[in-house]
């Protein structure tokens, strides 16, 4: 994550929104092969407790390939996963000041715990959940459910995948919006990223740093 403590933005909400929008991430782990890294959907579930006890940050749930050169390994250990939400280049011309230096802002957490593999029963309750979110999203048409497909093509697929879970002991953004600039310039870095074609970014300029 980027050094600069102007660059954080600590608010929780922020990173489950990330999380949830943008659905997918890397899962990065050491094995005896060396680091590896997975590709994966996510889903978000919030904090855990036992009663009325928390005793986490929550946790986020994602699936891999059974033959992902991860899967064998990661179940046990500690895993670092990561989101990118929307990015984009900064031109200098957007700058009032003329010796300032391009850049890039960008929007990104890591999520750092204890991975442990779900049981048939908890992967197949996240697919449907996965599933669901995903569908809901689309435009025209009947949602896709898992029940459409037979049980004989639902098993061998399940066969091949493996779920896991990760308890979510630390969390490191980096919201990199043009903080250190001024407003005036901000809102011209806005207007810039938005007529080139990254509205997203820019929204959050907007949003972000009132």
């Amino acid at each position: 994550m980027h050094p600069a403590a102007a660059f954080r933005h600590t608010d929780h909400q922020l990173h489950e929104t990330l999380i949830e929008e943008v659905g997918f991430g890397m899962v990065f782990a050491q094995t005896p092969d060396g680091p590896r890294v997975g590709h994966t959907p996510l889903i978000y579930r919030g904090d855990l407790s036992t009663g009325d006890q928390p005793i986490g940050d929550g946790t986020v749930q994602f699936h891999l390939s059974a033959r992902n050169a991860l899967t064998k390994h990661l179940a046990g250990t500690t895993a670092l996963l990561v989101v990118n939400g929307p990015d984009a280049y900064v031109s200098s011309r957007w700058y009032d000041a003329p010796d300032e230096p391009p850049t890039w802002n960008y929007v990104a957490l890591e999520l750092e715990g204890p991975v442990r593999r779900m049981d048939a029963e908890g992967l197949s309750a996240m697919l449907e959940t996965l599933t669901a979110r995903h569908e809901a999203r689309i435009q025209g048409g009947k949602p896709w459910t898992m029940d459409r497909l037979s049980p004989a093509r639902l098993h061998g697929l399940m066969k091949g995948i493996v779920g896991f879970e990760m308890d979510i002991r630390a969390r490191r953004d980096t919201v990199k919006l043009s903080q250190n600039k001024s407003a005036e310039e901000r809102s011209n870095i806005a207007k810039g990223l938005e007529e080139n074609g990254s509205a997203g970014i820019a929204q959050l300029m907007r949003t972000l740093l009132k």
